[in-house]
């Protein structure tokens, strides 16, 4: 055997392991099609301390399927990001656990077209944002509806509506902290206390912490709220 054929040799071998390590280091893989695109990066990412990290990516060259490996220590919301060269930004947020997650959308409308399949969590999530769909477009309804008594000079109409849409908040909120304390189980819970409702009453922040059950309060979620109740308590 000649010495590049020796060197090649090792090279190839290298690879391999290389390559097999990373399917025994990874636990969770997102797939899916974007209809319609026919050229693009997608990413699979997670927020960091002060940046967003890429934990994979593959280039879409005519096929539209995607198929993108990471390794979980536990349920995390993660991000598909699409870059297509548009300066606009594409993404979609879903809760992953170990195992497989799909997600389906189309080029056109990236974000609002996304079914995903796969975790409990997000199946949580699906079942909270759709709830919440509602919320806002009742909230975008009295948008206009205040407009156009800005429009009239309305005043009666304008008091009306904001009394209205001041009462729509708190029934988000009240939604939102119900939810989490009926899942108290599960790491949605925190989730939602920490990026939902961050400026509700302290009360219902505290006691959705409270409720969460041991496994639950060790989680990643867990301990950030964790940290929010007790540096608000320390300033208190």
């Amino acid at each position: 055997m000649t010495k590049f054929h020796k060197t090649l040799s090792v090279s190839l071998l290298l690879l391999i392991l290389v390559s097999c390590g990373k399917d025994i280091d990874t636990n969770f893989t997102l797939k899916g099609r974007i209809k319609g695109l026919k050229k693009g990066v997608v990413y699979l990412q997670k927020e960091g301390d002060s940046s967003i990290i890429d934990l994979d990516s593959m280039v879409i060259t005519g096929e539209p399927e995607f198929n993108l490996k990471t390794n979980l220590e536990e349920p995390i919301l993660l991000y598909l990001k699409l870059f297509k060269n548009d300066g606009e930004e594409h993404y979609i947020p879903f809760f992953a656990d170990k195992g497989i997650t799909e997600i389906n959308t189309s080029l056109d409308n990236f974000n609002f077209d996304a079914e995903i399949k796969g975790s409990k969590q997000q199946d949580l999530l699906n079942e909270y944002t759709k709830v919440m769909s509602g919320f806002n477009n009742k909230n975008l309804d009295l948008i206009k509806a205040n407009f156009l008594a800005q429009k009239d000079k309305d005043s009666l109409a304008i008091d009306s509506l904001n009394k209205a849409s001041e009462t729509l908040v708190k029934r988000k909120y009240s939604y939102t902290i119900q939810f989490a304390l009926n899942h108290r189980d599960n790491i949605i819970a925190p989730y939602l206390a920490l990026y939902e409702i961050p400026s509700a009453n302290p009360v219902y922040v505290d006691s959705v912490y409270n409720g969460l059950t041991e496994d639950i309060k060790n989680s990643f979620y867990g301990k950030k709220l964790r940290e929010v109740v007790m540096n608000r308590n320390a300033k208190e």
